[in-house]
């Protein structure tokens, strides 16, 4: 076995990217890394590890002939190997424009739309996507410098949904060392050396000062770096979610927050907490650290009001109070990209056009709290939700049994009577089962026919979280 493909048998297992025997959908762009990762799965196909089903291919229509001979050598390639080739084509730069967005965001949801698509026709489990250590690296450097942190220092997870990445724990120079032993061909893309994007700048010009002033081994060290703060951030999000339960609440269209509990918090959990209750009250908002100190204050020294993105906070006695404020829309009064995703069972799906994620695991019961949906969390019966689930944003039309209302109701009408702000409503994802019913409108309300009859039949527990950046 080559040395690298044990390596990679090493990151699938530590990571549980996929069980034994999974069928594995390949996102091959033409490019090195995702050539070499395909042959890479196939050697652990070989080995009896799992099974790559299809290779999928989007054509961006970016780079003219050059992208339609990307196209031509994916669908050669996966015929010479004897895989069926899933290929679509879309115009990435009319979507981001549609969007009111970047080409690379626009990008980004396009492929992923399109990957589930590609799993759902082949019957694959996973999609493995061709993302390195370099990948890590950049990704971790461009975050350092706008500031994020350490959930936004995590950078690429292994997993994010049924979307794995086997190649984390290998570098691109690696790559094209295998590939170069095996004599196989790849496609270049020439768009890699245009320093005028923000990563091919750190690629070509950050990196490289680093690793030649500093430290050769930069890459691994910044690699190892954001799984430290995955690791860290994963634990103290769950420290400050089950700290949020207790010292925050919602009333009417109040966010509430106990003053004194969370002047005691220590710091790293107590701005979480303010954070996540901003991001509930704002959702899809960016929140600074400005303005998560300045509701701390409030918390901690009293007195003032705090103007922050799409909401207002005061202090009213013994809590800060939390309340929407009307923010500027887009044309046609949407926002938002629309965006849709799949979610497994247990699986965590991350929605960058709604700057969120959303997890969900099967689970035991928990008692009363986040039945309602009104939260970051909801627990629903498991045998209700029909899977495969879906979470998307909003369609014309929606309509769904809010719990405890006894009636339905048009979305629409839901998000007027909870004031929640015209120029959020598009980034509120929906979890959505294989019959098209709303199991959850995130943040504040489970569909009727899914609430908690009977715990010992078990409960699907879904978790809404907020990413700290982009990938």
């Amino acid at each position: 076995m080559h040395a690298l493909v044990a390596r990679i048998r090493r990151t699938v297992r530590r990571s549980a990217l996929a069980p034994p025997g999974a069928r594995l959908l390949a996102a091959v762009s033409g490019g090195a890394d995702s050539v070499a990762m395909l042959h890479l799965l196939l050697e652990l196909q070989r080995e009896g590890d799992l099974a790559v089903v299809a290779i999928a291919h989007l054509n961006h229509r970016l780079r003219g002939a050059a992208a339609d001979g990307d196209e031509a050598y994916c669908r050669t390639l996966a015929g010479r190997l004897g895989l069926p080739a899933i290929v679509e084509s879309a115009d990435v730069a009319d979507a981001a424009r549609r969007d009111r967005t970047s080409v690379e965001l626009a990008g980004h949801r396009l492929r992923h739309e399109f990957f589930i698509r590609a799993a759902a026709l082949c019957d694959a489990d996973r999609i493995a996507v061709g993302h390195t250590r370099d990948d890590q690296a950049e990704t971790f450097l461009l975050r350092l410098l706008r500031g994020a942190g350490p959930s936004g220092l995590a950078a690429i997870r292994p997993r994010a949904g049924s979307v794995v990445r086997p190649l984390l724990d290998v570098t691109r120079a690696e790559l094209r060392e295998y590939l170069a032993a095996h004599d196989i061909a790849f496609r270049e893309d020439e768009s890699n050396e245009d320093t005028s994007i923000p990563r091919n700048r750190v690629r070509h010009e950050l990196l490289p000062l680093l690793r030649d002033r500093f430290t050769p081994g930069i890459v691994d060290t910044l690699s190892r770096e954001s799984e430290i703060a995955r690791d860290d951030a994963e634990y103290l999000d769950q420290m400050a979610a089950d700290a949020g339960t207790r010292l925050v609440g919602r009333v009417g269209g109040e966010v509430r927050i106990d003053a004194a509990a969370l002047a005691a918090c220590p710091m790293a959990l107590a701005r979480r907490i303010v954070r996540g209750a901003m991001e509930d009250v704002a959702p899809g908002r960016f929140i600074g650290f400005d303005a998560v100190q300045a509701v701390l204050d409030l918390a901690r020294v009293g007195g003032g009001r705090v103007d922050a993105p799409g909401q207002r906070a005061e202090r009213a006695g013994e809590n800060v109070v939390l309340r929407s404020r009307s923010g500027r829309e887009g044309p046609g009064g949407r926002v938002g990209a629309s965006f849709s995703y799949a979610l497994t069972v247990p699986g965590e799906v991350a929605m960058p056009e709604a700057d969120c994620a959303i997890s969900a695991e099967f689970g035991s019961w928990v008692g009363p709290a986040g039945l309602g949906g009104r939260s970051d969390l909801a627990i629903v019966a498991a045998s209700e939700v029909v899977e495969p689930l879906t979470v998307r944003s909003r369609h014309a039309g929606d309509a769904f049994r809010p719990l405890g209302l006894g009636g339905r109701k048009k979305l629409q009408d839901f998000f007027i009577d909870r004031k929640v702000q015209r120029d959020v409503r598009d980034r509120v994802p929906l979890v959505v089962d294989g019959r098209g019913r709303i199991v959850w409108v995130a943040g504040y309300a489970v569909g009727d026919e899914f609430r908690v009859t009977d715990p010992s039949k078990g409960v699907v527990v879904l978790r809404l979280k907020q990413l700290g950046g982009e990938g």
